[in-house]
């Protein structure tokens, strides 16, 4: 959503913010608060309601009769890649703990150990706004979910207005969320000079590092070792389906958007793969949508991250609680711009923690955008493979119209 000279500004408001950090005049440093204040509100403003919109605008493109044989198959293998996602996810988190040391003012703003069991039930509103007035993700999710699935029940003539005011309603969102990005280079300002006031006092910088290797390290992983075993045990060639799908990953890598790389993948797999047109043009939009396992190690990874740099104890049980949280909150990004962010930055609120780290993320969140566009496209590809080899298998196994002919001829 940024263009070239946006870079240049982030690159420009990084280095006023060293400058900033360093000089600690009491009204400069009161400015960068007020303006990291602002972009987190406008953050909370946005992020509920583009989580939302975007799953029902999804789900409600779909009506009862598309959820056939092949769409029911294809939500199973994205449920399935996204939660071995998650999974590595945490292993990779665990093994390399990075955790911020913040500064005693810092820490004394979080609020107290989480209740999970309270937590669990509040996922279940008592009415339609509750979810929305608590910040109450997982909540807003399962409503998004009850809500789209019902709307997939209507006749197709009452279906399709609700669609379209959906969709339009998202796409206003979608509008006021460039509008917000395009002062993106003011807010990391604000955030980096917080951030390096704390570097003065004492904060390493080397944990934020280790942060980016857990989120790269479990996604390289995911790529290069568990979706190549998911294709090998459906009997296809990791390595051919990777380079022929090559032009499509490289969009989506230089595009940074998986939603922008769809069509470009689409023609890869029916023309360099062989893949029936069928599975490709409903398994592609489909996976573009709810396959998103970049995305569930994303979250996952920065909530722990947020979460135990500001002082919260989490428990092991508590972490693998987490992969299904992750999991569901990565479906329901549904290809929102900067989904993933937001959904991390909405989780945290719900948790009442600070989200000063992730206005510290927020400059490095655009490179890991462009690895995390490509590996879902690599993943889509994955399903949709594997989908395609499932319907080759399910015509082999049936006789043919021909063959029964033949048979009664005899």
């Amino acid at each position: 959503m940024l263009n070239r000279r946006g870079y240049w500004h982030i690159l420009l408001a990084i280095f006023l913010a060293i400058l900033a950090g360093l000089w600690q005049q009491p009204w400069i440093l009161k400015c960068a608060d007020l303006v990291s204040e602002i972009f987190v509100r406008l953050l909370k403003l946005i992020s509920l309601p583009m989580i939302s919109l975007s799953l029902l605008a999804t789900i409600s493109s779909v009506g009862e009769n598309s959820l056939s044989t092949m769409g029911k198959r294809i939500v199973t293998y994205t449920v399935l890649t996204t939660t071995i996602a998650a999974t590595i996810a945490l292993l990779m988190y665990t093994f390399m703990q990075p955790v911020f040391h913040l500064s005693n003012e810092v820490v004394a703003q979080t609020v107290n150990q989480v209740d999970y069991l309270k937590e669990l039930i509040k996922v279940i509103p008592s009415n339609l706004l509750e979810p929305f007035l608590e910040g109450n993700v997982v909540s807003i999710l399962l409503l998004s979910l009850l809500l789209g699935f019902g709307i997939t029940k209507l006749p197709k003539e009452q279906r399709l207005p609700i669609h379209q005011l959906l969709q339009s309603l998202f796409l206003i969102m979608m509008q006021i969320t460039r509008w917000i990005v395009s002062f993106m280079p003011v807010a990391v300002w604000g955030f980096m000079t917080s951030f390096v006031l704390e570097l003065t006092k004492g904060l390493s910088i080397a944990q934020l590092g280790w942060y980016l290797g857990a989120i790269l390290s479990a996604n390289l992983i995911q790529a290069f070792i568990i979706l190549p075993l998911f294709l090998w045990w459906h009997g296809i060639s990791a390595r051919q389906a990777f380079m022929k799908m090559l032009p499509a990953l490289s969009f989506a890598f230089f595009s940074k958007s998986s939603s922008a790389a769809m069509p470009t993948a689409i023609d890869c797999a029916e023309r360099n793969l062989g893949v029936d047109s069928k599975v490709a043009r409903f398994s592609f939009p489909l996976c573009t949508s709810i396959n998103m396992n970049a995305c569930a190690a994303f979250i996952l990874i920065t909530v722990l991250f947020v979460a135990q740099s500001h002082g919260m104890q989490i428990s092991m049980s508590e972490k693998i609680t987490w992969i299904f949280i992750a999991t569901i909150a990565a479906i329901g990004n549904a290809g929102v711009p900067m989904g993933c962010f937001f959904i991390a930055s909405a989780l945290l609120s719900t948790m009442n923690l600070p989200l000063t780290l992730m206005g510290i993320i927020l400059p490095f969140y655009a490179l890991l955008d462009m690895l995390e566009s490509a590996i879902n496209i690599w993943s889509d590809s994955c399903v949709t493979l594997a989908v395609n080899q499932k319907s080759k298998e399910v015509l082999v196994s049936e006789p043919s119209s021909n063959t029964i002919v033949e048979e009664l001829a005899e």
